[in-house]
């Protein structure tokens, strides 16, 4: 239901803008949280190109930084350079300053991960044997863990490469020699060590990938990467994906993401995805699939959404993906430029969204939106 006199969360902090009946609207999904406003601290922010999703996201992000909060960024455009500026810090471009290891410490997660990675890589689930052999591989590592996994289990499956029999082996062993030699390769290993990220913000830049077919892969290693780089802070954190669409429609990319999501909590962890075609979650699987039904459920767990204005077909899906009242679905197609109906647990806020003199350093795109003119 849209609200008609809403005055903010009662939350502290720099605000983001102004609640309807024009209170400031402060918001963090970790004292959401800790206020019991929300069960979990994922985030969804939504819209139309230009309606301002990427600047709430910036906004947001300053804040974070501004608290103590630790905040990694994957960017598939290159779109928070000068946020990374801003704040004295490079953006890492992955194949050009060096290579990060996308494989968490725990070894059942680790081994998970290896699964979503091959499948990704393939475009098609494990079969059977696949699955043997990559358990196989898994438990002739050596320990502790060498630096180079994706390395380390190619060298095992080395002799299969050449050999045109098709097995099992054999495809596993493509798959790895794309991270090695291929396409892939000085993204996730490397001759040298690895990159090691210090400070509280790490802007991992995969735009040389963006327009590739190996971008949803490169999105996924460099999501499990960061959840890493996140899990090493004392304080909470956020990760954020932008046109998280590669993934979400990505089905073995989606079931491996949908298991961290359930462990946001435990990690201190906010995952902040970045749409604005609310379509492409249809090309998850077809209707009623079960790929398009878990792309939903990743959504709905997001108990926070920032939902900026959308066409009438994109607000539909929109609504199918998050359960929206039909008045929440006719208001979307009606918002202004720079507002948006702000989702929080059963809570609801529209909110015009205010930068403020920092704000605009960083903000861009054509002027982003100029929300303090509207």
């Amino acid at each position: 239901m849209v609200p008609h006199h809403d005055a903010g969360t009662g939350l502290t902090g720099r605000s983001l803008g102004e609640a309807q009946r024009g209170g400031p609207f402060a918001f963090d999904p970790f004292d959401a949280y800790a206020d019991g406003l929300v069960s979990n601290p994922n985030v969804v922010v939504a819209g139309s190109i230009g309606a301002g999703k990427s600047t709430v996201v910036k906004m947001m992000v300053d804040r974070a930084l501004e608290r103590g909060r630790r905040v990694v960024i994957v960017d598939p455009k290159g779109e928070y350079a000068q946020l990374a500026k801003d704040y004295g810090v490079k953006a890492m471009a992955l194949g050009r300053d060096g290579w990060c290891s996308p494989f968490p410490e725990d070894d059942r997660e680790s081994r998970d991960f290896l699964r979503a990675l091959v499948s990704t890589a393939q475009g098609a689930a494990l079969t059977s044997e696949q699955h043997f052999v990559i358990d196989q591989l898994w438990q002739r590592l050596v320990t502790p863990r060498p630096p180079r996994v994706l390395h380390a289990l190619y060298e095992l499956l080395g002799t299969f490469v050449d050999d045109p029999t098709p097995t099992a082996e054999r495809s596993v062993a493509l798959t790895l020699y794309r991270f090695i030699n291929g396409d892939l390769a000085g993204l996730f290993d490397g001759d040298d060590q690895p990159m090691v990220f210090e400070g509280n913000l790490v802007v991992l830049d995969l735009s040389s990938q963006w327009s590739s077919n190996s971008f949803a892969v490169a999105a996924l290693s460099a999501v499990a990467a960061a959840q890493q780089i996140v899990a090493g802070s004392d304080d909470f954190g956020y990760l954020v994906l932008d046109e998280a669409w590669a993934l979400i429609a990505e089905p073995h990319a989606l079931r491996w993401l949908q298991g961290s999501w359930k462990l946001a909590r435990s990690r201190g962890l906010s995952h902040v995805l970045v749409l604005h075609r609310w379509s492409d979650v249809a090309s998850a699987g077809d209707a009623g699939s079960a790929a398009r039904e878990r792309a939903r459920g990743l959504l709905r767990e997001c108990e926070t959404a920032w939902l900026f204005r959308q066409p009438v077909d994109e607000a539909r899906e929109m609504a199918l993906a998050l359960g929206l009242h039909p008045r929440e679905e006719q208001y979307l197609c009606q918002l202004p430029k720079g507002v948006a109906l702000v989702r929080y647990g059963p809570h609801r806020s529209i909110v015009r969204v205010r930068p403020d003199v920092r704000d605009r350093t960083f903000i861009d795109t054509d002027g982003a939106m100029r929300e303090a003119t509207l």
